[in-house]
């Protein structure tokens, strides 16, 4: 993955996140994040989903269940240190290109995260050949994705926004980039207004 930045992966300013997802922590819940887990938000940009996703995981765990651990990955310093800014308690920063992940992390983790950037990814099997041995056996790799839409059909705030139509990936060409590098999908989540969440799953007997 040579370029710096991904396709059409720009972040734009946060407010309009913030309009769309006004409740992280609810869009994580119903993509299986649950206490105690341990996790990677993948190009995470501005923190969006990590500060909320610190607080679920690590900072408000099950009584019965010890806490997780949170990395979040970018390979924009600018948006790593906005991220920081969101008081994301106890979350190890890693600047660095996602094709490196496995570089980063010193045990394997229950569940990678990727929000909005996958449609942009050059070699999108590459990537999820490099998170396949980041998980845990029957750990998940989700994918938070656009619809296939045109820009006008998805505002926020007012305003087109999203990538191009022809950048947008159904949940069927997800599953053909992700599927050979290992994994299987076992669940695409809806995520309205605009939004889907496909997870794939590594086999459980996988190293």
């Amino acid at each position: 993955m040579p370029d710096k930045f991904f396709t059409a992966t720009t972040m734009p300013d946060s407010a309009w996140w913030q309009a769309l997802w006004p409740d992280p922590s609810c869009v994580l819940r119903k993509l299986c994040f649950k206490p105690g887990m341990s996790a990677i938000d993948l190009c995470c940009g501005d923190g969006h989903f990590t500060a909320p996703m610190a607080t679920m995981l690590i900072t408000a765990p099950m009584a019965t269940m010890p806490s997780g651990d949170v990395y979040a990955l970018d390979i924009d310093p600018e948006m790593l240190a906005k991220a920081k800014m969101r008081g994301a308690a106890g979350v190890r920063w890693i600047e660095s290109d996602a094709a490196q992940i496995s570089e980063h992390i010193e045990a394997p983790v229950d569940i990678v995260f990727i929000a909005n950037t996958f449609h942009g990814v050059p070699d999108p099997t590459g990537m999820a050949k490099s998170v396949l041995p980041v998980l845990k056996p029957g750990g998940l790799f989700v994918v938070l994705n656009w619809h296939v839409a045109e820009r006008e059909e998805t505002p926020v705030l007012g305003q087109p926004r999203g990538p191009r139509k022809e950048l947008r990936m159904p949940p069927v060409a997800v599953a053909q980039a992700v599927e050979p590098a290992g994994f299987e999908l076992i669940e695409v989540v809806q995520i309205p207004p605009y939004h889907y969440g496909a997870i794939f799953q590594k086999p459980r007997t996988a190293n």
